[in-house]
């Protein structure tokens, strides 16, 4: 992309006389899942935004300690947003391409103790515990 492309308006990147490298990439919008610790969805009403990873073996190990190293300068960079709107105009806007991936949905199955003692037709169960 050279700010030459047919479209709406000149991407912000191409103005700012960002690198090339960085107005090439592709950047992936998702919503952050719940960690497994946790029973609150407070991740679910937020948006973010990253860079994929480079490919090509822009990672080498450090010989001395055996830490990796990595040339991608966007790595570790993320955004947050409020909603996934305002993620795809802030992507659009810089002339980033970019995927949505959509949030799995919970399925949340009701149970109930007293469930264990309803009347079914079925045969009864028979639990061996010995």
């Amino acid at each position: 992309m050279d700010g030459s492309e047919p479209g709406e308006d000149t991407p912000a990147a191409v103005l700012s006389g960002a690198p090339v490298e960085l107005q090439a990439r592709t950047v992936r919008i998702y919503c952050k899942a719940k960690a497994a610790t946790q029973s609150g969805d407070w991740q679910k009403h937020h948006w973010r935004m990253d860079w994929d990873v480079l490919g090509r073996g822009h990672r080498w190990e450090n010989p001395l300690m055996g830490w990796q190293s990595s040339a991608d300068f966007m790595q570790g960079t993320h955004l947050n947003f409020k909603s996934k709107e305002d993620a795809i105009r802030f992507a659009n806007k810089q002339g980033y391409e970019y995927f949505v991936q959509e949030p799995n949905e919970r399925r949340i199955i009701p149970k109930a103790y007293a469930d264990q003692f309803v009347w079914n037709s079925k045969p009864l169960k028979q639990v061996r515990t010995k």
